[in-house]
């Protein structure tokens, strides 16, 4: 188990503004996949990009989830703590600026940062969740103002249906958060429209 080191495999690309991306891939892909995504969303942003460490069916992915498909929420905890002391000890070695962390995953990705902003909402100022849907059943309230949230998804994505979205985003907007819900109609895919929207309004 990776808890509070560097010891799990990442990327740590260094920017030339004071914001870092926080990539969190999918299920399947490792920590170079979203390195694009990122420079596209800001290219003047750090990218510090870690792996899944859950291994499904040998995919990897932050969190368990059961034969049906839904959540292991308790494993959805774990990743997201872990996380936490991940983040923690990449700022101190990379001496990032711990007030202008930002998520941007994908999937499982998404979920796992949209966690993350539930549990340790002090860890970053927002973030841009493709292709994801709530992490948990139910959520208790959360101070999330001051943080923006881009919940980006596909009308037809079967692993983020439309009414749970639409009840996701209003309640981070019930929680303080600016959230903004972008649609497209398409699948379980990122939509290069949704990827400039966020990357104006981060600019």
């Amino acid at each position: 188990m990776v808890n509070d080191t560097l010891e799990r495999p990442h990327v740590f690309r260094r920017g030339t503004s004071s914001r870092t991306l926080l990539l969190l891939h999918g299920t399947g892909a490792d920590e170079h996949d979203l390195i694009a995504l990122g420079t596209a969303i800001d290219p003047a942003a750090a990218l510090l990009s870690p792996r899944g460490m859950y291994v499904e069916s040998g995919m990897n992915r932050f969190f368990e989830r059961y034969p049906d498909g839904t959540f292991n929420e308790a494993s959805v905890d774990v990743a997201a703590d872990e996380l936490a002391g991940f983040i923690g000890a990449a700022i101190a070695k990379y001496e990032i600026d711990a007030s202008n962390i930002f998520a941007v995953g994908f999937s499982n990705g998404g979920n796992t940062a949209a966690a993350l902003l539930i549990r340790h909402p002090e860890l970053l100022t927002g973030g841009a969740l493709f292709g994801s849907t709530r992490p948990y059943r139910h959520v208790e309230p959360v101070a999330l103002a001051g943080k923006s949230v881009w919940l980006a998804n596909g009308d037809y994505d079967s692993y983020a249906p439309v009414e749970v979205s639409e009840e996701w985003v209003e309640q981070l907007r019930a929680f303080g958060a600016d959230a903004v819900w972008l649609r497209h109609a398409g699948g379980h895919q990122i939509s290069g429209e949704h990827v400039k929207t966020i990357h104006d309004a981060l600019a």
